[in-house]
Parts: C-alpha cells; structure tokens; sequence
C-alpha cells in the first residue's frame, strides 16, 4: 500500500503576507548629483552614465547593456531587456532569441552627452572600456566595439569608478549606481509625481516594491508638514 501522502502546513487566515523590507540605499540630493557630475577629474564615459542613470531612472544593468543600436537619440528613448524579462516564445513553445522590451526615457543632460560619447559610433555597446579584451577571454560579440575592439563596461568596473569619485573614508565607502535610480524616482515622488506614474518610470509592477526607494528627503518632509499648519487671519 502506498504511504498516505503528509498533510501540508495550513496557513491561518489571520496571517498576513509582511510587507517589504525598506531599501538601505540612501537616495542623494540632485545638487550632490549634480556636483559630481560637474566634477573636471570624471570622464565623459563615466558623467554619460551616472546621467543616465538617473535621468531614467533605469537599472545599472540595463543601461550597461545598452547597444547604439538600442537608442532613439531623436525621441530620448531606447529599449532595454528589464529585469526578470522572459524570451519570447512562439506558439508551439518554441523559445526565441528576442525578448519582451521595455523603454526608458532620459532628457536634455543626458541628450547633450551622449552624442558627445558616441564620436560618430553606429553601432556597439553604448559604454566601453579603454582597452581590447585579453587573447584568452570570450566576449560575445555583442559586447564588443565592431570599429574599435573595445569590450563592454562591466558593473564591477563602473561601481569601482564610481567609488573612486565618491569615497571619502577609504574604498569601498563611495556611492552605489543603483543609488541613482533610488534618488531619481524620491525627487520625482518629491515633485508631486503621482504613484501611478512613478510605476510607469521605474517599471516596477508592484506598488509595495516601490515604496522601498521613495525616501523623502527632511526638507521635503518639513515643506509638506507646513500646510498643517493654522491659518492665521489679521
């Protein structure tokens, strides 16, 4: 006789699902974004990309994979493989090599750099190193310059540029890149962005996953408390 299958754990029904822990990701002020962009010791490579990424509020990971190819330079947009993006299938099932894309947006910053970065490239990733690939590594050819040779900007290579500009107290005590998506999407919620369209900026699906970026910042918190206070007539 075969053994009675065990009896799964039942879930109370006073039992909640918890909410999400908040981000430890401190969001920066745009004055401090705007500072370190300004800087005369960042390249144009890295000053493209901290603009970037906080112009679209996107994912490092999304921008770094971005080709030439990609970017609408005219509409400010380009189509980017999101996280957790599945390949398409067709309708037997059969995989495809395409996946479902999504847009991102950026505007006159990032507008004014990037044609700067390009120097006339058509085609490539977005974001190279200064030197060619080693003889004894692989590199997909999509992440390598078809006219230059140039292999893709990696994450580790870019968050460690980024803490070079940024530490203070030593390595490894800088900025995050995806800090700058954390302090895009608190000043637009800051600027009265509405939910809705903060979920349309960030792409995120789920209103509680958002809420782990929004940080507002003291001063915003004191200028709203201020329409609490009594009118005061003469």
């Amino acid at each position: 006789m075969p053994r009675p299958r065990p009896r799964r754990p039942a879930v109370p029904a006073w039992a909640r699902r918890l909410a999400a822990p908040d981000s430890q990701t401190p969001a920066r002020s745009k004055t401090a974004i705007d500072r370190l962009i300004a800087r005369r010791d960042v390249g144009l490579r890295e000053k493209t990309l901290y603009r970037l990424l906080y112009e679209t509020a996107a994912r490092a990971e999304e921008i770094l994979t971005l080709n030439i190819e990609d970017l609408d330079l005219t509409a400010r947009q380009a189509r980017v493989k999101a996280k957790g993006a599945r390949a398409k299938t067709r309708r037997r099932g059969q995989a495809r090599e395409d996946f479902v894309l999504e847009t991102v947006y950026w505007d006159a910053g990032a507008a004014r750099l990037l044609p700067r970065l390009l120097k006339g490239r058509t085609r490539g990733p977005v974001f190279v190193t200064h030197r060619r690939p080693g003889p004894g590594k692989v590199v997909s050819p999509r992440d390598i310059c078809p006219d230059t040779g140039l292999a893709r900007l990696s994450y580790g290579q870019a968050r460690a540029l980024l803490d070079e500009h940024t530490a203070l107290n030593g390595p490894g005590m800088g900025w995050d890149l995806h800090e700058f998506r954390h302090s895009a999407l608190t000043h637009l919620g800051e600027a009265g962005a509405s939910l809705l369209m903060l979920m349309a900026k960030s792409r995120h699906k789920k209103p509680e996953n958002l809420r782990r970026y929004f940080k507002p910042s003291p001063d915003a918190i004191a200028e709203i408390t201020s329409l609490l206070a009594p009118r005061i007539s003469g």
